[in-house]
């Protein structure tokens, strides 16, 4: 008796799926649009976003947009593309809703939408950051655009998130460089980067890595290059030291800073 009831079940839902999916297709190929813009809404409403955006391209396609349902379409096939994590395709659905329909309640909304997606396409920091980039300036560019909006500490928020993973790459990018013994691309870095990220969390290291690595630079260039590259030794030391005289690394760098000297008297 069990097992019947259970089979019974199964075939019901069976039943249903076949059903559902028959009226999908149905008013997927027929012509009624306006059952095809509410059947949208339903699988929107559902969560089905691949299932309705379709049905919303083909509403945008006939209804006015300018005409209520031609709007509401919009901003729900963007939704739908966001949803389904299709950043870079809903980025540009939100930001052609603010041009299109720039006196709409949800311009703001969807201009944030919009830089968010770019949020969203950010990798981790061991990958390339071009879209890091973007994603800063879209943010930039909705508070400019919006300087007394509600998402302002958000933005801000997510922008300083995007700068710590921006610094995190830029810190290990110039460690690579140094463990790579490449001293002379590590130098640029480490300088770049506290020239990029001063209150860095990093600066002490990196101030004394530059010591380091200017030090390497020096004793391993040809003859004619040695004077100057221990002169910028010694000015490495210098900065270090004024910037952090209890350093733990304060007795290896007095200690570059005594071999460099010598270096340079016999030069």
């Amino acid at each position: 008796m069990k097992f019947n009831m259970i089979r019974n079940s199964i075939y019901i839902l069976l039943a249903l799926v076949v059903i559902s999916c028959s009226t999908y297709d149905k008013v997927l190929k027929g012509d009624d649009y306006d059952k095809k813009y509410t059947l949208a809404l339903e699988l929107y409403n559902k969560r089905k976003f691949m299932k309705a955006y379709p049905l919303f391209e083909e509403s945008i396609s006939v209804f006015s947009k300018l005409s209520e349902k031609g709007e509401r379409s919009y901003y729900y096939l963007s939704y739908c593309h966001y949803n389904l994590q299709e950043y870079s395709v809903a980025s540009y659905y939100f930001k052609n809703y603010t041009r299109t329909y720039p006196t709409s309640e949800h311009v703001e909304e969807c201009a944030f939408m919009s830089a968010y997606c770019s949020v969203q396409s950010s990798p981790r920091a061991s990958l390339d950051q071009t879209d890091t980039y973007k994603a800063i300036n879209e943010l930039q560019l909705f508070l400019n655009r919006y300087p007394n909006s509600d998402r302002k500490d958000t933005c801000n928020a997510i922008i300083d998130d995007l700068r710590d993973k921006l610094e995190l790459k830029a810190y290990d990018n110039a460690k690579l460089y140094y463990r790579m013994e490449d001293y002379k691309a590590a130098t640029i870095a480490f300088k770049n980067m506290l020239n990029d990220f001063p209150d860095t969390e990093y600066r002490e290291e990196l101030l004394f890595l530059s010591l380091k690595a200017n030090y390497k630079l020096a004793s391993n260039s040809v003859e004619k290059k040695k004077k100057d590259r221990f002169e910028e030794t010694i000015k490495s030391y210098t900065k270090f030291v004024d910037n952090y005289p209890s350093s733990s690394y304060l007795r290896e760098a007095e200690s570059i800073y005594e071999d460099a000297q010598k270096q340079l008297i016999n030069s």
